[in-house]
């Protein structure tokens, strides 16, 4: 006979299937970490992959990284380099590169070369504190008014670094941005990788972005504008938020995405004073997203608090900067917050119930209260001329205001043309990012509407489920780029924060087996096997456009930078060498603001007013500084320049006698409906006005 085996025996020879049937429950004294433990050995200990799997993995990852780094420098490379032919910037004296930079980005590019003359790095914040040697009779804080903390920071890396025994101030400027800029397509590259799951989404992203270079971007007409700095970390941002969000994440990925999204979200809210309404959008998509449960509410709320902390250090760090307590974001995630605490102490009942029921009227209540309080215990003048331009940009408001009827006349604060439309179109853009948003907007109402029903989401989406909207970062993205998207058919200056995210989200759709796996589960699809057809077009449809991409444009960037075109404007560079040479140290000109920022940057000089629209003051002060192209006699005019102290007046030929398609846009058109004064069809006269216009009399 055999003698009979112990049970122990068999349990160890059968394996862990018959050693967890054999568990004893734990005792009903044993404290709850106990259980805890029990549940975690009671899992099955997961076999490792095999190494040739392991080694697939490292090389995917491996070459993903490297594309993205190679993609983010070429284009880096491919921006010096069309700036240097189109501007044949190495072969220019100083004073002409200067002059490239226009306008408002004159200004940003003057404070870098003060902070490079100052003495001292305290000295030179000193001065840009309690700067008195730009606009006259006005002493302002050009760090907050201006945010000028990016040419701080390049001012201090350029002396920090020895660069300047090395390379030139305005080389080292313009070489952070386009390094920045190659920053913001690797960062594309990533979030598209990360939903997709193929680096081949990446390089999609990649090729329209810079296809569509005229839509996405605009570096090409004004390097220094803060959306330049700032964008860049914004895109990082949201590459960071959409692994966060992944259900998948392990806790150190969780983690560095985590540090990567606070670092990024409060860099973003230093280098652009508008950045926090962008991050109001995003935080407006997140509301939505955890209100249907279709992401982990914690996840969110920590999201929420990074919030909090970046508006509470930028408003330190920004001089107490008022227009952060007002915001929009603050009030709407304070009330998420707070919401957010009365549901876990009501977790039961029927109060339970009703305050889920009205949580977004509770959410748009107790924001907008909030904002309000706060708008009233808050001293604030900052953006209210942008509410004011939104009433009359939507017919709530009319008004004769020179400097409103002046900013909707601005083509870029108007509605996109069709040839924004057409452009996308032609790069095969446009047709794939509706059938993408098509797809994943309504596979994101199923899973909604499963939740209305209280079905349980599973844990894990797989590729044969064709269920692309169960993944909380999927749906993320198509809320956020159909908010950007609404304003961006509204004002076209706003494609520039929409068209990146289009580029991304389209390249991520035709690489991604999963969207094309849900399409075929609504079609029933059973010819064909559906999986191996959704890997099949997920790899040749993205193929198929990169080649035709590359046959189109490859040619035309190309031929962009083989040519060289040039940049000429003697009568400004003789206007400047005039300034420096023959006016006095202490005069004062009076011009268009355009031109102000011009001789302030070339020249050093003081001026009356600047090409900027977030003050008052500074508003007022150009309106009547071009009252020299209106109706009114020598002695108005003689007025308001000595009110400012003006020594010189500029008169621009360009703006006097301006000749445009919208008759009514023109300088001169918008100074006569603002003075009351009636233009006739004929020869261009004015009606009831005895005095001539003051730049033909003059």
């Amino acid at each position: 006979m055999v003698p009979p085996v112990p049970a122990e025996t068999m349990a160890e020879e059968e394996g862990p299937a018959i050693e967890l049937r054999q568990r004893k429950k734990p005792k009903s004294s044993e404290n709850k970490e106990s259980v805890k433990e029990e549940k975690i050995d009671d899992t099955p200990v997961p076999e490792r992959a095999p190494k040739h799997v392991l080694f697939q993995r490292f090389a995917k990852i491996f070459i993903g990284c490297l594309a993205a780094v190679t993609s983010g420098m070429m284009y880096a490379l491919y921006l010096s380099a069309y700036h240097e032919r189109k501007f044949w910037f190495s072969n220019r004296q100083e004073l002409e590169r200067e002059i490239t930079f226009q306008g408002d980005s004159a200004i940003y590019y003057s404070y870098y070369k003060d902070m490079l003359k100052a003495p001292s790095f305290e000295r030179g914040v000193y001065e840009l504190t309690h700067n008195n040697k730009t606009v006259s009779l006005k002493t302002i804080n050009a760090m907050q008014q201006m945010s000028l903390y990016p040419e701080l920071i390049a001012s201090v890396l350029y002396q920090a670094t020895g660069s300047n025994e090395i390379i030139e101030p305005v080389y080292f400027y313009i070489g952070i941005v386009f390094g920045l800029q190659g920053i913001y397509v690797t960062a594309l590259f990533v979030t598209s990788w990360l939903m997709s799951g193929t680096w081949l989404a990446g390089m999609l992203t990649v090729a329209w972005f810079i296809i569509n270079r005229v839509d996405t971007t605009r570096i090409e007409y004004s390097i220094p504008l803060r959306e330049n700095w700032a964008l860049p970390y914004f895109a990082c941002q949201v590459a960071a938020l959409t692994g966060y969000l992944k259900s998948n994440l392990n806790t150190y990925g969780e983690r560095f995405c985590y540090l990567l999204m606070s670092a990024s979200t409060y860099m973003f809210m230093m280098m652009w004073e508008y950045s926090h309404y962008l991050l109001f959008l995003q935080a407006i998509s997140l509301f939505l997203l955890d209100s249907f449960s279709l992401e982990q509410s914690d996840k969110v709320h920590e999201v929420y608090k990074i919030y909090i902390f970046s508006l509470f250090l930028g408003y330190l760090l920004q001089f107490e900067n008022s227009a952060l307590l007002v915001s929009p974001l603050l009030s709407l995630v304070v009330a998420l917050m707070l919401i957010k605490c009365l549901q876990l102490n009501v977790k039961k009942g029927i109060v339970a119930k009703i305050m889920k029921a009205i949580n977004f009227y509770l959410a748009c209540t107790l924001t907008v209260t909030l904002n309000i309080i706060m708008k009233t215990f808050v001293p604030h003048k900052e953006n209210g001329h942008m509410l004011k331009f939104l009433e009359v940009k939507f017919g709530l408001n009319i008004t004769k205001n020179f400097t409103m009827n002046w900013l909707l006349c601005q083509e870029s604060l108007q509605a996109p043309s069709q040839e924004f439309f057409l452009r996308l179109t032609q790069s095969s853009l446009l047709p794939f990012y509706i059938l993408v948003l098509i797809i994943c907007f309504l596979s994101m109402m199923q899973v909604i509407f499963r939740r209305i029903n209280r079905e349980s989401l599973k844990e894990t989406v797989t590729l044969e489920d064709g269920r692309i909207g169960e993944r909380p970062e999927i749906t993320y993205h198509v809320i956020h780029t159909i908010l950007l998207g609404s304003l961006a058919m509204i004002i076209e200056g706003l494609k520039y924060l929409w068209t990146p995210y289009v580029c991304m989200l389209a390249a991520f759709g035709v690489c991604s087996p999963e969207l094309w796996m849900t399409l075929f589960k609504w079609l029933r699809l059973r010819t064909v096997h559906p999986i191996l057809l959704a890997l099949i077009l997920s790899m040749a449809v993205p193929t198929i456009i990169g080649l035709s991409l590359w046959k189109e444009f490859f040619p035309r960037l190309m031929t962009e930078l083989t040519e060289l075109q040039e940049f000429y404007d003697p009568d400004t560079v003789e206007l400047m060498t005039w300034i420096k040479r023959q006016a006095p140290v202490a005069a004062v000109f009076a011009g268009s603001p355009q031109l102000m920022g011009a001789i302030k940057l070339c020249t050093g000089w003081m001026v009356t007013s600047l090409p900027f629209y977030n003050d008052d003051d500074l508003l007022k002060r150009n309106e009547n500084i071009y009252q020299i192209y209106s109706k009114r006699s020598a002695e108005d005019i003689y007025k308001i320049l000595t009110s400012y102290k003006a020594n010189y007046l500029i008169i621009e030929d360009a703006i006097c006698n301006e000749v445009g398609t919208m008759r009514g846009c023109r300088v001169k058109d918008l100074l006569d409906i603002a003075n009351g004064h009636v233009v006739c069809e004929e020869g261009d006269k004015l009606t009831y006005s005895k005095y001539g216009r003051f730049c033909h009399e003059s």
